[in-house]
């Protein structure tokens, strides 16, 4: 058998794997892959981003919205670290990655050389699993290892550092797709006695609720989940990232949980009697205070990771299962049913959340742009078919609300970690993983200041993707919070920014402002409407606040509305 160099394994492992994108930075440690891969390039596609962090991020748009698992690249040193935020990110948000970095010479381990960090101590806290490759002869089964990983059971990001040397060694090349790892068992074994529990309390329930979480989604199923809700009649929320599982326009919907999400749903969650959540992690912004949550009501949890089980509230049936599998054997064991009554309750809510908050802010009687208003519009435009992403912010909360999402898979964003920074560079990745489909990048002025550099790999590649700036010149989360908690002391969130559309015209992208609400209208349609990548920059009050919202650490019935 013909021997290869280990960069060249590597690159053909990759090509096994299905990989066709990769996103990544060249450098020193890492150069002997990049130059194998310069004789794959009919095979694969590299996205050259103007930082380690973008490259990550645009790794997790397109996994997110491709369901395939993102690979980057990086050097050793500050290269591989520029990629911790980003994997710390996917491990929370249970984004599949492979990051592949390039390390010193192994003869140069431990030495403090040039471009030296120990990545694997770094990346082992917010890693699925991470390995050291100093041996070209394991390059194929630890890529082979690492895709399985990635992808399986709670997906999570995986990290391989490759010495130099093992990259320049030549190697036998053999490559066999993993398919089990003795003591690894991604996806547990349904337990039926769980499944009847559940149904007996389902179908004896009063006023049930569906908690959906970003778990339906990486299990897609999306299909399971209706099938669910309209057999039984049960109405359905969702989590951040559980949006576009279930069409925000569906009758059984009703509405957005967090605390800014709706009025209906945290209100009505400690009044139903049953919650049944689905792919989520009762994280501190679904549950508010814990002592306080869901206190008329039992739980079923029906989740793939049992780390997170009984972690935060305690389920009376736990169901460890993929989530499709665990609504495919759930659904033959329940009653057909209605809950009208009880629907209508979210309803009578929303009509107060309409009075109060959205009819304020979507019919905005004073010449002003608020970005309630601005999402509202786009989402009409769209006919919530887009895939948004956002950044981090007021901005990533009004989205939530406003945009009514119709297709499944179209909401990106950075959930669990919170990473500003995020959206410009997840948004390109998003547009590779579906060319076909349209991707608005909806960012504050703070969040694209970040990340603002990958407006050059937009326009390098000709990615066909909106940016969409809301400009208050704050840091606007931060800013409401000071408002609301600290006496109005803006203590370093107000912005001088600089010219984003002098700044968009350099990288040579098409773009244009909005001052005058009554611009808005002709402005948004040629944004929505034009054949490639555009950025627009819309100035909005300065001082809006995103209402409802939980204060932190209070009950969810707590919810203020202004």
């Amino acid at each position: 058998m013909k021997e290869i160099t280990g960069s060249e394994a590597l690159i053909k492992s990759l090509i096994e794997e299905d990989v066709n994108t990769i996103f990544g930075y060249p450098g020193g440690a890492i150069m002997p892959i990049y130059d194998s891969l310069y004789s794959y390039l009919d095979k694969i596609n590299h996205i050259l981003t103007r930082h380690e962090q973008g490259a990550i991020h645009a790794a997790q748009g397109y996994s997110r919205v491709s369901g395939k698992v993102g690979v980057c690249f990086a050097t050793s040193g500050p290269g591989a670290t520029n990629l911790i935020t980003g994997i710390a990110d996917a491990q929370i948000d249970s984004t599949p990655l492979v990051c592949i970095t390039g390390q010193v010479p192994s003869q140069l381990l431990g030495t403090d050389a040039f471009q030296e960090s120990d990545v694997i101590g770094i990346s082992m806290p917010v890693t699925k699993w991470n390995y050291q490759i100093t041996n070209a002869n394991e390059i194929a089964d630890v890529i082979s290892k690492a895709f399985y990983i990635a992808k399986s059971g709670r997906p999570g990001p995986v990290l391989i550092d490759i010495t130099k040397d093992a990259q320049f060694s030549n190697v036998s090349f053999n490559y066999k797709k993993c398919d089990k790892i003795r003591s690894y068992h991604p996806y547990p074994i349904i337990r039926k006695t769980k499944i009847k529990e559940a149904a007996k309390i389902i179908n004896n329930s009063k006023k049930p609720l569906i908690l959906v979480g970003q778990g339906v989604l990486l299990s897609k199923a999306e299909n399971e989940l209706l099938q669910l809700s309209e057999k039984t009649g049960i109405p359905v929320a969702s989590t951040l990232l559980g949006l576009s599982a279930i069409s925000c326009h569906h009758k059984n919907y009703v509405g957005y949980l967090g605390m800014h999400g709706n009025y209906g749903p945290n209100l009505k969650t400690n009044e139903a009697d049953l919650l049944i959540a689905i792919g989520m992690r009762f994280d501190d912004r679904v549950t508010g205070d814990t002592t306080k949550y869901g206190t008329n009501a039992k739980i079923i949890h029906i989740e793939i990771d049992p780390s997170e089980i009984d972690k935060i509230i305690k389920a009376d049936i736990a169901i460890n299962a993929d989530a499709k599998e665990a609504i495919i054997n759930l659904i033959p064991h329940l009653k057909k049913n209605h809950y009208e009554n009880w629907i209508n309750e979210f309803r009578t809510c929303d009509k107060v959340e309409y009075e109060k908050i959205i009819d304020k802010e979507i019919n905005v009687v004073e010449d002003k742009i608020l970005m309630a208003d601005v999402i509202n519009r786009i989402s009409n435009l769209t006919k919530g078919k887009s895939i948004v992403v956002t950044d981090v912010g007021q901005h990533q909360m009004v989205t939530s609300r406003y945009y009514k999402f119709s297709e499944s898979n179209s909401n990106i964003t950075s959930g669990g970690l919170g990473t500003m920074g995020f959206a410009l560079p997840a948004s390109l990745g998003a547009k590779i993983g579906q060319p076909k489909r349209d991707v608005i990048a909806v960012i504050g002025d703070g969040g694209i200041q970040m990340t603002i550099q990958e407006l050059a790999t937009i326009s390098q590649y000709n990615i066909k993707v909106k940016i969409l700036i809301l400009n208050n010149n704050f840091l606007g989360m931060v800013r409401q919070w000071q408002e609301l908690f600290f006496d109005n002391r803006y203590s370093f969130t107000e912005m001088k920014n600089p010219n984003f559309n002098i700044i968009a015209d350099g990288y040579g992208i098409k773009n244009n402002k909005v001052e005058d609400k009554k611009d808005l209208d002709k402005c948004l349609k040629e944004f929505i409407n034009y054949d490639g990548s555009y950025l627009l920059n819309v100035v909005v009050e300065k001082e809006e606040n995103v209402f409802p919202m939980v204060p932190s650490g209070e009950s969810v019935s707590n919810i203020r509305l202004e």
